[in-house]
């Protein structure tokens, strides 16, 4: 077993070599660092472990590229890790060959760039709560699914079209979970709304049409603009849905790196993301987190 082990993560590091290769550009290296599995307050340990090891690594980088794929999580431990990775790094690349949804699309905002190709996908910034319960009874759900049920049913009781069933399930709603997951909501969009300036705008000068001046006021109405339409239910209808590279340009007009045509560099985000994934797979993690220093696991 623990000669697999060695295998494994002997492999792991060589395709993780290749990709740091591919992302050293003008004379800057880069670090890789893959984080695969659900976003939450109990993988931040690990998290800063394998950014504590890999930011050590001679000290030869400000550059990091993460390979993520996530379904989503907690809003929270994604706003530590951001912190985490910035005490570290001055430049952040998020690299997305599968998905990256919900508290996963947060954590792409905070990024210098994103990269993605024809089959990646982000989703909408429905953050995800522990639903009321104790134990095995506990399980992530989508916040805003509440919030627009018990909206729904409030309207109805002001049009007098509430049902008794409706009346019981409204009067039995937790007022201060509501408004735990309304303040969810607020924050996803807030700290989208401050990455998307810090970071991602920074260097936004000129508008791509008429090469007019791009203001601060003109950064801020545009993260704002992204934050509403990734927070809008009514436009996504699902938590789960799938936001490809087209719509997030084309409707979001956020810029995004298509690697769809870099033979070599999709080659390399293939190899390292199948393998990680296989890995997962084979060894039942829940959580895998890789670099060239170090790996941290969750099993199931």
């Amino acid at each position: 077993m623990f000669q697999i082990q060695n295998l494994l993560k002997e492999q792991s590091d060589t395709l993780a070599k290749n990709l740091e290769d591919c992302f050293a550009q003008d004379g800057c290296p880069c670090h890789v660092l893959s984080y695969f599995g659900p976003i939450h307050q109990g993988a931040l340990n690990f998290f800063r472990s394998e950014l504590e090891s890999l930011a050590s690594r001679k000290k030869e980088s400000q550059r990091l590229a993460i390979l993520l794929d996530t379904p989503g999580g907690d809003v929270l431990a994604a706003e530590s890790m951001v912190e985490l990775v910035r005490h570290y790094y001055k430049e952040v690349f998020f690299v997305v060959p599968n998905q990256a949804m919900s508290a996963g699309t947060l954590l792409c905002m905070s990024g210098d760039e994103i990269y993605m190709d024809y089959s990646s996908a982000l989703g909408p910034i429905d953050p995800q709560v522990l639903s009321q319960g104790q134990g095995k009874d506990q399980r992530w759900v989508p916040a805003l699914g509440y919030l627009d049920k018990v909206e729904e049913l409030v309207k109805k009781s002001y049009e007098n079209t509430l049902s008794p069933a409706e009346f019981t399930m409204l009067t039995t709603q937790d007022i201060g979970v509501l408004r735990s997951y309304e303040q969810a909501r607020d924050l996803s969009v807030k700290l989208l709304k401050e990455w998307l300036v810090t970071y991602k705008f920074k260097n936004w000068d000129r508008t791509e049409t008429k090469n007019k001046k791009v203001t601060s006021r003109m950064r801020k109405a545009r993260a704002q603009k992204i934050a509403t339409t990734l927070g809008d239910n009514k436009i996504w209808h699902s938590h789960g849905r799938r936001i490809g590279l087209n719509t997030l340009e084309n409707l979001l007009k956020i810029r995004i790196h298509d690697y769809s045509e870099e033979t070599k560099l999709r080659k390399n985000i293939r190899a390292y993301s199948d393998f990680i994934l296989e890995i997962c797979r084979k060894e039942g993690y829940s959580l895998h987190i890789h670099s060239i220093k170090g790996t941290e696991n969750e099993p199931l």
